[in-house]
Order: structure tokens, then sequence, then C-alpha cells
């Protein structure tokens, strides 16, 4: 898969859409082995899981004056078991944040414990079966929102999808 030859849309034009597979990234500053653990296993009752290496970085909006606790990143490459449209994926993912105590509030000045973030990257279509085959023609699309990826995340996607030279 060439990333650079892939279509980038915007995820609201894609909420009824059916999707067969999922790149994800997920991150945690808080406690982040725990809530990885416990979002891996959750997506594999979705479907086949594929993890890559997980790393940790530092905060990116972490500053001297500020400093912020490191992140643990890691992609996982979900093939589901059955297609489900994008919208209803992003609220089973919401769910699992919800499940891992995820704040998305905080006081003012607080340092932003994130116990867990799922983020789409990039999402597999089947449209039609092709007239001159019996075979589904997948589409592989990036997720607007997340485009350009972070320098973890395309070392993921790297590793799961380019690197493996399978079309996953």
């Amino acid at each position: 898969m060439n990333l650079e030859t892939l279509k980038i849309i915007a995820p609201e034009r894609l909420q009824q859409q059916s999707v067969t597979a999922v790149l994800l990234a997920l991150g945690s500053n808080h406690r982040a082995e725990h809530y990885l653990s416990r979002v891996r296993m959750k997506l594999q009752a979705f479907g086949r899981v594929q993890l890559s290496t997980a790393f940790q970085n530092p905060d990116f909006t972490a500053t001297v004056e500020n400093p912020k606790p490191d992140y643990t990143n890691q992609c996982v490459y979900l093939n589901l078991s059955s297609a489900t449209t994008l919208q209803q994926l992003q609220q089973s993912f919401k769910s699992f944040e919800g499940d891992c105590n995820r704040q998305r509030k905080i006081e003012p000045n607080a340092i932003r414990q994130v116990t867990m973030d799922i983020d789409i990257l990039l999402i597999k279509l089947t449209s039609n079966k092709n007239s001159l085959s019996d075979k589904s023609i997948s589409e592989w699309i990036v997720m607007a929102d997340r485009y350009p990826f972070k320098a973890h995340e395309s070392a993921g996607i790297e590793e799961l999808i380019v690197g493996s030279g399978t079309d996953c």
C-alpha cells in the first residue's frame, strides 16, 4: 500500500459507509499498560487484531514551564469480523474510552491525564463486486482529521501495513 496515493476524506462524509477494517492509534499517558491492555482485549471482540510496537513519546504540548507525562502510543490493525458503519465504530470507540474513565474536561492548569484515546487513522471500505470478476474491491481511505500523521503513527502504519508487504 502506498499511503501517498490514498484518498484523504473528512470522516463526516463517510459516516454511513460500510467499513471492513480500520487502522487505529491508541494513546495513554496515565496507567498506560493497564488501559492499553484493556482496550486491546475489547477490540478482539470486533475481529482480528494486529499490533505495532508500543512507543513512549513526550507530550508535544509540554514545555519546561508546563511539564506533562509521556504518552504510550500504539497502532492497531483491526480486520472486522463483520462490516459496520464508521459511525457505529466511532460510537464503540468513544464507549471504550469512557469505560477507561476518560475525562475530556479538566480544571484550568491541571495536568491532563488521558487514560485512553482511540483515533481512527485509516478505514478500509468494500464496495460492490467488480462487474468483471466475483471479487470485491477494497479501498483504504485516510481520515482527513488525522493527516498528516504524527511520527509514531507513521511508524506504526509502516510496521503494520507498508512494511509487512501485504495489503492487510
